[in-house]
């Protein structure tokens, strides 16, 4: 998906973008950019607290009611994280973003 195109309706260099270049409004687009980088953000956080959670288990400090709770739990979480990038269309690769010199986010 891509924001910036080069035809008509163009605009100077703003930003460091290179001229002839416009915004893609398309509402569609936008909303699916938006879910995606929303989802991004949710699935960083869902792994984080996997590997949280895991720490915690193999510290022995959860009894284990607790651990099976929590496994309960990071397994729904990971669910409605699939069925909501199949509701819009997404695969896991999708919200991996590419931070270039830092490497992909996930």
């Amino acid at each position: 998906m891509t924001a910036w195109d080069g035809e008509a309706g163009e605009v100077g260099d703003v930003g460091g973008r290179a001229p002839h270049q416009r915004l893609d409004a398309d509402p569609e687009s936008v909303q699916k950019g938006l879910v995606q980088l929303v989802l991004t953000l949710v699935e960083l956080l869902r792994q984080l607290m996997e590997r949280q959670a895991i720490r915690r288990v193999e510290a022995g400090g959860l009894t284990e009611d607790e651990v099976e709770r929590l496994g309960r739990t990071l397994m729904l979480l990971e669910e409605r994280m699939e069925e909501l990038r199949e509701h819009f269309g997404l695969e896991p690769e999708d919200l991996n973003i590419d931070l270039g010199p830092l490497g992909r986010l996930l």
